[in-house]
């Protein structure tokens, strides 16, 4: 499924029009998908009282629309125009002359006086309609309309938004100030991008898409490079296994990491590649740390590698490294790894040697701060797994600007070091090194604790080792490790529940998601 910017959906439009569909005809498709989503969601009894908060533009006529068809089933409808009635245009303005012959109420909002007026209008209404401003939203929203957003999230009534909620950036999630908090959004043609990034998620509530007549070829033709990772996508991607399948046709998974105090780390990582599917996977942790490994993991094998006075993996193990590389079919590199000089110098030679797919996570990023070119020359195909602190240390970057637009923050570094990027964080952003990205529909905030980053880069190195592509494991990853949160937050509770949980329901969660994976080859 396309997730649009503002600029593709307008080129969308633009191009149904050319194409002989006007634009009164659109707008009248998506009042009329909009009235029967709300109908369906909030008008139980048919007695409710409906405002209707519209502004100035399309979207306003959008709002006028859905306002005409409301009082011809019998609702009560006033409409609140955040604007003077000589400022409405084109289309929108044909659908507010059609609501007077009905004797639909409107009432003009322009100034702090009006406003007090229509306010005791505006507490007895039961549900609000946000039509305020569309996708085009890119400044701050100030003055009146401000005070009435403000005003409305107040009341605690049910606010049903119309495209995007008002306030919200459609291009980053970000909020203009003040927003409407929705419950439900109609977004008409494709979804947008502000719907799922944060804080615009948080702001938009559940997502319905309208039909508005778009053409299936005039979206392919502009090509969205933005997508949503769904139940449908990810079983698409999931392969069945074969009844023959053994440990050495399944993969093996050689996992670099672990220093004093964080052993925990690698064994997560190591546990969540076998349980991802992975037949075998190999620990290589510092010497010092062998004996912990072996009590830790029982399914597990290691290898000590050498390491310095301090305890912290040496570029004197770069050999070893490389020996055991050997039929190996994914490295996972950095989880609990340490940040020690010579650490990073054997990262550097790993990364310049290796042939085989990297996941690289954890401190293997904070190693590879200002030295990211070492991306541009590897051998093989890669997948970097930051949250945004690690992210801020890779590109220089403050987390806020990171934070304020990751899409395009992911996007950058992915085409430009060509690697696979995944931000982690509320609406993981996979970002591929042909500049497409993926956002995650799976998840919660209960994952916010430690160990969870470790049990990721398992999962994505497990498919790897699978002969998934390196782009597919970082989809299969994210949507997994995120539904198994998801199961979590159901079965023991919002928060509280351990990384080390995630690896014991992980399997089931890939047979919910894809039964088509246990087939009868």
């Amino acid at each position: 499924m396309y997730i649009v910017t503002a600029g593709e959906m307008q080129q969308m439009d633009k191009s149904t029009i050319d194409f002989g569909l006007p634009g009164r005809v659109l707008m009248e498709n998506a009042g009329c998908g909009a009235t029967q989503i709300f109908l369906d969601r909030f008008c139980k009894k048919g007695s409710e009282k409906v405002g209707i908060l519209a502004g100035r533009g399309n979207n306003g006529g959008d709002g006028f629309v859905i306002a005409r068809r409301l009082a011809r089933k019998g609702i009560d409808v006033n409409v609140y125009l955040l604007s003077k009635t000589s400022l409405v245009k084109g289309d929108a303005l044909e659908n507010l002359k059609l609501l007077y012959p009905l004797q639909i109420p409107v009432f003009e909002i322009t100034g702090s006086k009006s406003f007090i007026t229509n306010q005791d209008f505006m507490q007895n209404r039961d549900i609000w309609v946000d039509a305020i401003f569309g996708t085009g939203l890119k400044s701050n929203i100030e003055g009146i309309i401000k005070d009435v957003i403000i005003y409305v999230n107040s009341l605690d009534k049910p606010v049903f938004a119309v495209d995007i909620a008002s306030g919200i950036d459609s291009d980053n999630g970000q909020m203009h100030g003040e927003c409407i908090h929705a419950e439900l959004t109609a977004t008409f043609g494709y979804a947008k991008l502000g719907h799922y990034l944060y804080p615009g998620a948080r702001c938009s509530g559940e997502i319905e898409i309208v039909d508005i007549g778009i053409p299936s070829f005039i979206a392919d033709k502009i090509a969205p490079k933005q997508g949503l990772l769904t139940h449908e996508r990810i079983s698409s991607i999931l392969e069945p296994r074969r009844k023959d399948a053994h440990k050495g046709s399944t993969g093996h998974v050689f996992v670099i990491g672990g220093s004093p105090g964080k052993t925990g780390a690698v064994s997560m990582t190591a546990m969540a590649a076998m349980r991802a599917g992975a037949g075998l996977v190999t620990l290589g942790v510092p010497k010092s740390l062998h004996c912990v490994i072996e009590s830790a993991t029982l399914e597990v094998m290691s290898c000590p590698l050498s390491e310095n006075s301090e305890g912290f993996l040496s570029e004197s193990s770069f050999d070893s490294v490389m020996h055991n590389v050997a039929g190996k079919k994914c490295i996972a590199l950095g989880p609990g790894l340490g940040t020690d000089p010579s650490t990073k110098k054997l990262l550097i030679r790993i990364l310049r040697e290796v042939q085989i797919p990297v996941v690289l996570d954890a401190d293997g990023l904070n190693l590879l701060a200002g030295q990211t070119d070492e991306l541009k020359k590897l051998k093989t195909p890669a997948v970097l797994t930051p949250h945004p602190g690690e992210m801020s240390r890779l590109t220089g970057k403050s987390i806020a600007q990171i934070q304020s637009n990751r899409v395009v923050c992911a996007r950058e570094f992915a085409t430009e070091h060509n690697v696979h990027l995944v931000l982690k964080g509320a609406g993981t952003v996979i970002a591929h090194p042909d500049g497409r990205v993926f956002i995650n529909s799976t998840g919660n905030s209960g994952m916010a604790s430690g160990g969870m980053g470790d049990v990721l880069t398992g999962i994505i190195a497990g498919f790897i080792a699978q002969n998934y592509t390196a782009e597919d494991a970082a989809k299969l990853g994210v949507y997994l490790h995120g539904a198994a949160g998801d199961a979590l937050s159901e079965s023991i509770g919002p928060f509280g529940y351990l990384a080390s949980d995630m690896l014991k329901i992980l399997p089931a969660q890939i047979g919910i998601y894809a039964n088509k994976c246990f087939g009868d080859l």
